[in-house]
């Protein structure tokens, strides 16, 4: 099963332009991200990430300023995440 999710992604990867694909607010790209999990922790932890990454990447996060004048980004679980863990392009616009 690890290698079918590793196959599917590669496909994704191949398939789907990256100029195609929908804009992730994480740093790592939720694809990428998948496939690194699956790689170095298996097919229940890729599986975990994925389901993860598709309830919050997506509309429903935003971006603050906190006290401290430091960007960070709500998700939609409420989860907040630091710069370091924020798609450049979404810095960039704030």
């Amino acid at each position: 099963m690890k290698n079918l999710l590793i196959l599917l992604i590669k496909i994704y990867w191949l398939v789907i332009p990256q100029s195609k694909r929908r804009k992730c607010i994480f740093r790592t790209s939720c694809s990428r991200h998948v496939y690194e999990k699956t790689i170095q922790e298996g097919f229940i932890s890729g599986l975990k990430a994925f389901k993860y990454r598709f309830q919050n990447c997506r509309s429903g996060a935003y971006i603050i300023e906190n006290l401290y004048g430091e960007i960070q980004i709500i998700l939609p679980n409420h989860q907040i995440l630091n710069k370091t863990e924020i798609s450049e392009r979404f810095i960039e616009s704030k």
